[in-house]
């Protein structure tokens, strides 16, 4: 909100009429042990011309040319139509869309971009976002418990090469809950979770990434078959431009994952210090009354006309919260619809077309790297966009070397792992020219040669 008109003396009346005395007593009911307390590190406030011209001069701070930062968050190309239309008053102002008859348009958009997401995950189902990949990944996890009936150990195997951060927020969201979730260690060699060490038994789903945070491709095929041979689900956490080229989650093994969640961002959505984004999830038609958020569904009236309306809705404002799949009380509405347009003007030509430029330029980019000297791929196997390169020297006083030209070199793995301390996680989209990387390699080299003097 740009502009907030309650003074202090509204705020007064507003208190006395409800019969409270601060605005502190309205949250009475939260024990005091769970409140932050006084904010001691949070600065006084500013006007609107002194926070505009610290804004300003932060901005100028900024000289970042070149980026090849991954991570999870990923620059590719929006075509200026994306955002064009998204800024529409009908898309950006629309609310929920809980009256069908009012909302037909908003609604056919999101079973658009259901359709296309199933379609690119090869799965039977997918829902109209949850709130990122992260979270979608803690629900994903709670849907399985929910759905598998064989098992009841309430036992998770999570794989280890997962994004560190995903694992941490499952750990948030699920940790309460009486839910164990038991990261398995991937292979020091190939940094993948290895097939060949996985004891699924008792476990009630196994959770596999593809491409897993190094990048890296893993057999997810044996990992489906190995896990299902345990009556556990197998839940993937995939990259939506990824999926344009590799095996689709809806073929991995002999029937498949049962759940496949992400992180939407690719798929139109700028970089934005952090979000929002949008969490796409999708499973299999057998357990779809236990996948959360909203569904949109097709149908036709008495006069025989299209129409579309929210379906299966297992949330807490249709049926008892206790029997409630989830409380998310809004999906990520104009993200998605950002994700719809971008993948209807790509279309299956096009998002293959990205995910191969993104694949050949870390081919281009790795070789420029392992021609310098003592610098090397630290795992091996096949990668899509993002790989891990070994330096002599450590990523975080390369990474600052490197930022006085301008670039971002990559992201230093060493903040999540003190043994990859030396190693360094590269991105390549389709943004990077040759040219660029070019560049990245002669100020790799300069900054080896900086730092090891």
């Amino acid at each position: 909100m740009p502009f907030i008109p309650h003074t202090l003396e509204d705020e007064r009346k507003m208190l006395a009429s409800i019969g409270v005395d601060t605005i502190e007593d309205l949250f009475d009911e939260i024990p005091s042990a769970l409140r932050a307390g006084e904010l001691n590190q949070t600065p006084e406030g500013l006007s609107e011309m002194q926070l505009m011209r610290l804004m300003t001069e932060r901005a100028a701070l900024d000289r970042v040319q070149l980026s090849f930062l991954g991570a999870g968050a990923y620059e590719h190309h929006i075509p200026a139509a994306v955002w064009d239309l998204v800024s529409r008053g009908e898309f950006m102002t629309a609310y929920t869309p809980y009256q069908a008859e009012a909302s037909q348009g908003t609604l056919q958009l999101i079973y658009e971009y259901q359709t296309m997401m199933s379609r690119l995950m090869q799965m039977d189902v997918a829902n109209a976002s949850v709130y990122d990949g992260a979270s979608a990944m803690a629900e994903a996890i709670l849907m399985a418990v929910r759905a598998n009936k064989k098992v009841k150990s309430r036992r998770v195997l999570v794989a280890g090469d997962i994004h560190p951060r995903y694992i941490k927020a499952c750990h948030t969201i699920v940790g309460n809950q009486g839910i164990e979730l038991e990261i398995l260690p991937f292979d020091p060699e190939t940094g993948c979770l290895d097939p060949a060490r996985l004891a699924a038994d008792e476990a009630v789903a196994l959770v596999v990434s593809y491409p897993n945070f190094f990048g890296g491709l893993c057999d997810v095929n044996a990992l489906t078959d190995l896990a299902h041979a345990a009556a556990a689900l197998v839940i993937g956490v995939v990259n939506p431009t990824a999926m344009a080229l590799l095996q689709p989650p809806g073929s991995w093994g002999e029937t498949g994952a049962d759940i496949v969640v992400g992180e939407g961002q690719p798929l139109g959505i700028p970089l934005a210090s952090g979000g929002p984004y949008l969490g796409f999830m999708c499973c299999r038609q057998s357990i779809v009354r236990q996948m959360p958020g909203r569904i949109i569904g097709r149908t036709s009236d008495l006069d025989d006309k299209e129409g579309f309306a929210l379906t299966l809705q297992a949330r807490e404002q249709h049926i008892r919260r206790g029997k409630a799949t989830s409380n998310i009380c809004t999906n990520q509405g104009l993200l998605v619809t950002a994700a719809s347009i971008y993948l209807s003007l790509m279309g299956d030509k096009g998002l293959r077309s990205v995910a191969v430029q993104c694949h050949e330029g870390l081919q281009t980019l790795l070789a420029k790297a392992l021609a310098l000297p003592q610098v090397s791929q630290r795992f091996t196997g096949p990668a899509f966009h993002e790989a891990v390169i070994e330096l002599p020297v450590k990523a975080a006083d390369l990474l600052s070397a490197m930022l006085q030209d301008g670039i971002i070199g990559g992201y230093d793995l060493g903040e999540v792992n003190v043994s990859l301390d030396h190693c360094l996680l590269v991105n390549v989209t389709e943004t990077k020219t040759v040219e660029d990387i070019e560049v990245w390699a002669r100020s790799l080299a300069a900054a080896l040669e900086d730092t090891s003097c």
